[in-house]
């Protein structure tokens, strides 16, 4: 049902405006980050948000300025006015949120993953093809500044032939809402790798030109969450009995996958685990002609990058300088833009689809503790 109908800080645009009129659903840190990119966006009116804590909708909606705010988003998708909506709700709701938005002729922003398994996102990249629509995935950190001029660089042919590649995401204590949907299998759709790992992923496969996966052989393990360890401390942590469900995923995963062309990819990501504090992430690029690092700790934007090359014969180090990138910002710019060019056909949901169906193998073969196939 509509809460409320704030007056005099909006209205639903007519159809002869140019203005991009998009719902945004979710309240979590996803929702309020796209709907901050969005509200920032001249051709952009945020017209609806959604979102089941009704205070917080309240104090959103007034700050940004939105007219229509609803508790629940069929609602807000049954209201109409909207030529978009922003999905940033827990993953078991993408699917049923994006296909019930494209089936309105919506185009669909929505937060990775793309969805908790394979069958899911077909269906949704089936109902983008089928509506006509833009189906686009948030993958934020591929616009960092250091992902920006390495990529540049490994496009210039700095590195040469890039045949292997580490990616890793690792917290000592980093266990999101213990107890709530993130450690719900049936919710989450799984632990650390689906969570963390699917961001390593798409960044790998973003820097080295999306090589196919051909083989994936995949480790999971739950060791610390089981026994209530390794909580984020700043994390919303709902009881046990919100959800009646205990720890359910992994909290630590490791992923060698075998590239096509002969390369490789070892992917590492965790949750929890004895190690260093904090929360740390990166890749690691190694080439016929140099190598590459991007290691960042505690989401810093500083001094991440570093090259590694022969300057006269002589090992040398580079550190390119770089900048903090745009993240949420530019995947929204990038998706309103697309969404204004007219031209939506490439842009179906299939490269996040892909991912996902990386990350589906690595639990499979996890699972059956042995080697999956993906291209023979």
């Amino acid at each position: 049902m509509r809460l409320t109908t704030l007056s005099g800080v909006g209205r639903i645009l007519g159809v002869n405006d140019q203005k991009l009129r998009v719902g945004v659903i979710g309240l979590g840190f996803a929702g309020r980050t796209a709907l901050q990119a969005f509200s920032e966006l001249p051709d952009v009116e945020v017209v609806a948000l959604a979102g089941l804590e009704q205070d917080l909708l309240k104090e959103l909606g007034t700050k940004h300025l939105v007219p229509n705010l609803y508790e629940r988003w069929e609602d807000l998708l049954q209201a109409g006015g909207l030529d978009a909506v922003s999905i940033g709700t827990p993953t078991q709701l993408h699917a049923p949120i994006a296909l019930a938005a494209l089936d309105k002729g919506l185009h669909v922003l929505c937060e990775k993953p793309l969805a908790r398994t394979v069958a899911e996102g077909e269906q949704m990249v089936a109902a983008a093809e089928k509506a006509g629509k833009v189906l686009k995935v948030i993958f934020n950190h591929r616009e960092r500044g250091d992902v920006a001029v390495l990529k540049h660089q490994i496009d210039e042919g700095l590195l040469g032939r890039v045949y292997y590649a580490k990616a890793h995401w690792m917290r000592r204590n980093g266990i999101p809402g213990m107890g709530g949907w993130f450690t719900n299998r049936e919710l989450s759709g799984g632990g650390p790798l689906i969570d963390l790992g699917v961001h390593i992923l798409d960044l790998a496969l973003h820097l080295l030109n999306e090589p196919k996966v051909t083989t994936v052989s995949a480790n999971t393990f739950a060791e610390l969450g089981p026994r209530g360890r390794g909580s984020s401390s700043n994390a919303i942590r709902p009881t046990i009995d919100t959800l009646g469900s205990k720890f359910e995923v992994e909290d630590l995963a490791t992923a060698y996958l075998r590239l096509e062309g002969g390369g490789a990819l070892q992917l590492e990501t965790s949750w929890a685990t004895y190690r260093a504090p904090g929360d740390n992430f990166g890749i690691e690029l190694f080439g016929t002609e140099g190598g590459a690092k991007i290691e960042v700790q505690n989401y810093t934007t500083t001094d991440t990058l570093k090259i590694f090359t022969d300057v006269a014969g002589v090992p040398a180090e580079v550190k390119p300088a770089t900048g903090a990138g745009l993240g949420h910002r530019a995947v929204v710019s990038e998706f309103v833009a697309t969404v204004l060019s007219g031209d939506w056909t490439r842009h179906n949901g299939s490269e996040a689809l892909v991912r996902t169906e990386i990350i589906d193998a690595c639990y499979a073969s996890a699972q059956a503790g042995r080697e999956v196939v993906l291209h023979g």
